[in-house]
């Protein structure tokens, strides 16, 4: 009943965002908005949310009664240049891991709180607990409705179909959390979907309330995602500035550039202020690159935009591959000194006890390995040599969009263990979450491909069984069946019995690219357990 419920919020909060107009404020300027939840530790959670106000001293209640929310955290409030909101962030420390808490914002209306509030969040797992448990991860996800994806958009969603959002609101019970590697919700196209005549035209002064409008738009839509489930994020290039990295008008003949970006607007200004991750519990930094623990998993989050390290270009910098390097581009960061990514990446990995955390799960937004031009093989210059010397499990991605799930791959080559216990990582990009421009084509296949498609919207499911055995799904939005699904084996030493499962790793390369959703007949059995749970579930 409860994913039930969170998919009707998913809903009416979407209707309801689409409501206001730029600059619309409402009625309560301190009425919190938009909350959403990051892990800090094993035994910490951030809880952030928006008002339209400044709020002097942010307080968040909590306990693991509903009853008794006699405990409290402060934290601050925290806006920027041509924002139209501020960012209240209250980092809740001490707490038990893998525990249930109850809370509720400052300045909530609690009038139907025995209905609808307080809300609950639940601490990670203790590193060494083999419990198993599921991730989503979703990428390249934007505005959904009318002010984005929508029935009509370029890449328009059938009119029976159920968004991305929505279907992670449906199986909200399902995963323990939300992995956002990038691209969240597309603000930068505001100048793009008005040229297209999806949006009504403003002049470009004024373009800040519509970009500002979009993204308030998406975290109104996920708010009942995110005010339950911790949402980690990680920096795409549509967070860079507001330009979409050039929009060109042909009718005019003109070609912007990210001088038309006001201040606030640039340089990831708005990502780094409307999130917190966990980079002081791990050393990372900002919102940029950091890891946290959950279970038998450790999770790493790198910057793919910025921050290379040894000399290498990142996209999103001053002529960096945004630009053809040859203009300005993007020209975000750099925001750490030199090689502080790398070298933080280096020490973090070195640092796993794969005795407690076996799995070692690493995203970034742009794919190392892709049927497409839009890889980026300078992060494998700058990245893949530690990935390999630290025998990282499975590395994610997405920036292209489409789904493409590949071999594990060594320096361009696939592993000939497959999927059975390789020694390099196991790479898959999806990004087919959904935004307004829809899918792209599959422009080649390589040898490492094993299933690609570009007909469907979707999002990843990772459930880790225990020490040795992970499995990754492609859920499709419209309808919540599995379109793929391999396991993957690894050898790991841990103080835990090997499950009966074998790795179903798909060794023929298929490319789906018509339409049709099909399950790879060596993944039978995992479809047919999914099946039934869903049908449990509705």
């Amino acid at each position: 009943m409860h994913s039930i419920f969170v998919a009707a919020l998913a809903l009416a909060s979407t209707a309801i965002a689409q409501i206001n107009v730029p600059g619309e404020v409402p009625i309560n300027l301190v009425e919190p908005l938009q909350h959403r939840l990051a892990y800090a530790g094993n035994t910490g959670m951030t809880v952030s949310w928006n008002t339209y106000e400044q709020i002097s001293e942010p307080i968040v209640y909590y306990g693991t009664d509903s009853w008794n929310l006699s405990n409290y955290a402060t934290g601050v409030s925290v806006t920027y240049a041509t924002s139209l909101t501020w960012s209240n962030h209250v980092k809740i420390s001490g707490l038990k891991s893998n525990t249930q808490y109850y809370y509720i914002v400052s300045n909530t209306n609690c009038y139907n709180c025995s209905e609808l509030a307080p809300y609950t969040f639940t601490t990670a797992r203790d590193a060494g607990d083999y419990t198993p448990y599921t991730v989503a991860v979703a990428v390249d996800l934007g505005v959904m409705g009318d002010k984005g994806l929508s029935t009509t958009s370029k890449g328009a969603i059938s009119v029976n179909d159920s968004t991305t959002i929505q279907s992670l609101a449906r199986y909200i019970d399902g995963y323990e959390f939300l992995w956002h590697p990038g691209d969240i919700a597309y603000a930068d196209y505001w100048l793009k979907e008005q040229i297209q005549k999806y949006l009504n035209a403003v002049p470009i002064d004024e373009g800040y309330k519509v970009y500002n409008k979009l993204l308030n738009t998406y975290y109104d839509e996920l708010q009942p995602i995110t005010a339950e489930k911790p949402y980690m994020v990680g920096p795409g290039n549509h967070e860079a500035n507001c330009d979409n990295a050039g929009t060109t008008d042909k009718q005019k003949n003109i070609t912007y550039t990210v001088d038309i970006c006001i201040e606030g607007q640039r340089n990831f200004t708005g990502y780094r202020n409307h999130f917190r991750m966990p980079s002081t519990e791990s050393g990372g930094l900002e919102n940029f690159w950091y890891s946290f623990d959950n279970g038998m998993v450790h999770f790493v989050q790198i910057d793919t935009e910025t921050d290379l390290g040894n000399g290498i270009v990142g996209a999103d910098e001053a002529f960096g591959s945004e630009g053809d390097f040859t203009t300005i581009g993007q020209d975000a960061g750099p925001f750490g000194r030199m090689n502080q990514q790398i070298n933080w990446l280096n020490k973090d990995l070195a640092l796993v006890d794969r005795s407690k955390t076996p799995w070692i799960i690493v995203a970034g937004h742009r794919p190392f390995y892709a049927g497409s031009s839009a890889a980026c093989p300078e992060c494998v210059k700058a990245f893949e040599p530690t990935l390999l010397k630290y025998n990282v499990d499975l590395v994610l991605s997405g920036h292209v969009h489409f789904y493409e799930r590949n071999a594990a791959i060594a320096n361009g080559t696939a592993d000939p263990n497959e999927l059975n216990n390789p020694s390099a990582p196991w790479y898959i990009m999806n990004g087919a979450a959904g935004h307004y421009d829809g899918l792209d084509p599959i422009e080649f296949t390589t040898d490492y491909m094993r299933y690609t498609q570009n007909s469907t919207y979707g999002w990843s499911k990772l459930t880790f069984h225990n020490c040795t055995h992970m499995t990754h799904e492609f859920i499709v939005s419209g309808n919540g069946t599995v379109l793929d699904t391999a396991t993957l084996y690894k050898d790991h030493t841990c103080n835990m019995k090997s499950s009966n499962y074998t790795a179903t790793n798909g060794s023929v390369p298929t490319t789906d690219q018509n339409g049709g959703a099909r399950l790879k007949a060596s993944s039978a059995l995992f479809a047919v357990a999914l099946a039934t749970v869903l049908m449990v579930a509705l």
